[in-house]
């Protein structure tokens, strides 16, 4: 009778045991970011620590092995990607290995000049309302070409470009203008760094003119929007003020012109 007694509670052992390995979530599930990076100020410190590991040369190259494959096959990238970024497209702009992410880790948004047209803001919406990212960078970067080309022509110095290039690039004349007021003693190509950071502002200013759906999340506390400029010579990142995101926002609310309906069914 004592080996039965014994035997059972050396099963319920065992039980016990496969329990808490299941409840630990098996293998870890590889650790999903900070609890899928729900909490921006640790997304943020996420990707200011893997820029860092990518400047002094010691990234981790998280998430790039067969095992991710798999799971990238399996699960979905909502429960793992903790950060949407717009960016150029610019092939000196590798956004997963500037952050030292990997697969899943980083819902991207490419084109020229990080403008933000209907294309850029439809993807940024399902970034931030359907994988659920915590966390919008929109990146701009030194010696931008798209901002460099619409500064000679807003200088009357421009070259003919191709059918298409005008109406993609037209959303950085603005901030091209913006700079050239705010600073009139540059003169030539030396405005270009400043209405490339003026170009990230101009960028969030139509993402929220434009996505009801973007400036609901915002206000509510679920995403946080930064602007950066991503120096291509450098690799380092210079996070740019959140004041200013916190002024457009305001600005933005408070203008008629500003698209009201966050879903697409309230405009039929």
């Amino acid at each position: 009778m004592s080996r039965i007694i014994r035997l059972s509670v050396t099963l319920c052992c065992l039980l016990a045991l496969i329990l808490l390995s299941v409840a630990c979530g098996e293998d870890k599930k590889e650790e999903v970011p900070v609890e899928k990076a729900k909490q921006v100020s640790k997304v943020i410190a996420m990707l200011k620590a893997g820029n860092t590991r990518f400047i002094e040369g010691i990234s981790n190259h998280p998430h790039i092995n067969l095992g991710r494959l798999i799971q990238s096959g399996k699960e979905s990238q909502g429960d793992h990607a903790y950060a949407t970024v717009i960016t150029c497209s610019d092939s000196r702009v590798p956004v997963e290995l500037i952050f030292d992410a990997g697969v899943m880790d980083i819902f991207v948004v490419r084109v020229a000049g990080n403008v933000c047209d209907v294309d850029e803001i439809g993807s940024i919406e399902y970034g931030l309302a359907h994988v659920n990212t915590p966390v919008l960078v929109v990146l701009g970067h030194t010696q931008c070409g798209a901002v460099t080309a619409v500064t000679h022509a807003v200088h009357g110095t421009g070259h003919a470009l191709e059918r298409n290039i005008p109406p993609l690039v037209d959303n950085i004349a603005p901030a091209v203008r913006r700079a050239i007021s705010k600073y009139p003693e540059l003169l030539g190509n030396s405005i270009i760094p400043n209405a490339i950071e003026e170009n990230v502002w101009q960028g969030i200013e139509d993402l929220f003119m434009n996505s009801p759906a973007t400036r609901n999340l915002v206000k509510s506390g679920s995403v946080k929007v930064v602007g950066a400029i991503y120096d291509v010579g450098t690799g380092k990142i210079e996070w740019l003020p959140d004041a200013k995101v916190d002024y457009i926002l305001k600005t933005v609310e408070a203008n008629p012109a500003r698209a009201m309906n966050a879903m697409a069914s309230e405009d039929h």
